[in-house]
Formats: structure tokens, sequence, C-alpha cells
């Protein structure tokens, strides 16, 4: 990888590493408007799901107890079924398109929890299965499942610890398909390979701070820092785009 692409990719796996251990989810979310300009929309993708697999089920052992088993596999079957069309549009739609879609896609979802918005309505199997189909789609299209399930998942009354462990309980059954997914289709090759086994260091360096900070933190503090940072990301990447 060039110089000029290793270096701010490098920063960027580290912070998104603090955010992926402090918040248990979110690292996708900031890396992905900064990767689609780095390394286009599918080398992009297949590094942050190579990067974020292993964070996952390193972290995964540490929150099994917490995880509400019923909601993510219903959510994790249905993000499964909806992934080939997902895949199907990251081949199909132009860069530019894709790499504002991250961009506006990131900053929304953090200006509508950052509102405080909440959906306080029944969460029946249907409803928990069509965020699941929604997150699968929009991971396999631009690696970016976590807003609609941070939306409903936030949008609980459930406590910090377990949102965090749904989040990395999810992302372990959906990472794992997608790279299953894309690795078949051809859109992982050895470069993706080989350029997320440079980041991969500092990136679960960064989880495993970030794990210690959450342990510090309080619940107001937890949503603050890690709805700023993915607005923040958000931003820069629709501004790029303009």
């Amino acid at each position: 990888m060039p110089t000029v692409e290793l270096a701010p990719a490098l920063l960027i796996a580290f912070v998104g590493g603090l955010l992926r251990g402090f918040a248990g989810a979110g690292s996708g979310m900031f890396m992905a408007p900064f990767f689609v300009y780095l390394f286009g929309p599918i080398q992009a993708i297949g590094i942050i799901l190579l990067i974020e697999v292993v964070a996952t089920l390193l972290l995964l052992p540490t929150v099994f107890r917490e995880v509400d088993w019923s909601s993510i596999t219903t959510m994790g079957a249905a993000a499964i079924v909806f992934m080939p069309v997902g895949n199907w549009l990251l081949v199909t739609l132009d860069v530019a398109t894709i790499q504002l879609g991250v961009s506006v896609l990131v900053f929304l979802s953090a200006l509508l929890l950052i509102s405080g918005w909440r959906y306080n309505g029944a969460r029946p199997t249907s409803l928990t299965f069509f965020v699941g189909g929604v997150s699968g789609f929009l991971m396999a299209l631009t690696s970016l499942g976590n807003p609609p399930v941070m939306v409903y998942l936030l949008s609980s009354e459930a406590s910090a610890a377990r949102n965090r462990a749904n989040f990395t309980a999810y992302f372990g059954v959906t990472l794992t398909a997608l790279i299953t997914l894309m690795t078949a289709r051809g859109h992982i090759d050895r470069h993706t390979v080989a350029t997320a086994s440079l980041l991969m260091p500092g990136f679960l360096l960064a989880t495993w701070i970030g794990s210690r900070l959450f342990r510090a933190a309080s619940e107001q503090n937890y949503r603050r820092i890690a709805l700023g940072i993915l607005l923040a990301a958000g931003a820069y990447g629709f501004v790029k785009s303009l």
C-alpha cells in the first residue's frame, strides 16, 4: 500500500478500534466514509469486514451472557437473506453514488440518535426481522449495517452493557456471513487481505484500550462520545463528496 494511503488508514483504523472496544459498534460507520475514498467501495468493505470480524470474535466471549439471543438470531437471519441484494448493487452502482450514500447514511443516523429520539412502540418479531433485513442489505452495499441496528437497539431501555453485547453478537453473525459471500464472489482478494492485515494490529490494540475505557464510562458519556465521533465522520464524508 502506498504511504500516502497507509498513514491515514492506520490512524483511522486505530480510532475505529477505540470506538469498537468502547461502544461495541460504530467502528465500521466511522471508517467507511474515509476508506471508500482511500480504497474504493468494494475493497473498503472487504477491509472493514476482515478487521471487524477478528475484533468481534475476540470481544464475544466477554459479552456472551449479556446477549439477547432471541432478537439477535432473528435479525441475523434476516440480514443474511438480504445480503445478496446489497452485494449485487455494490458492483452495479457507480462509485460516486456509493460514496455519497455512505456519508449521508452515517451522518443522518448519528443525528437521529443524538436527537434523543426513541422508538417506544412494540417490538414484534416481524419488526425485528425487518430491521435485520435492512441492515444486511446496507452492510453488503456499504459495509454499514450498523445504523438501523443501532437506532433500533439504542432506542430501547436496555443498558449500555446489554446494547454493547447485542451489537457484538449481531455483527459476529453477519460479518462472518458477508465475508463468506464476498469471498465466493471474488470481491475479497489478496490485496484486500494484505491491507487488512497491516491495519489490524493497531485496530485490535485500540479495541482493547476502548473496552477498558468502557468500564469507567457513564451511560451518558458512552452515548455522547460514540455518537459525536460518528457525526464527525459522516460530516467529513459528506463534505468530501460535494
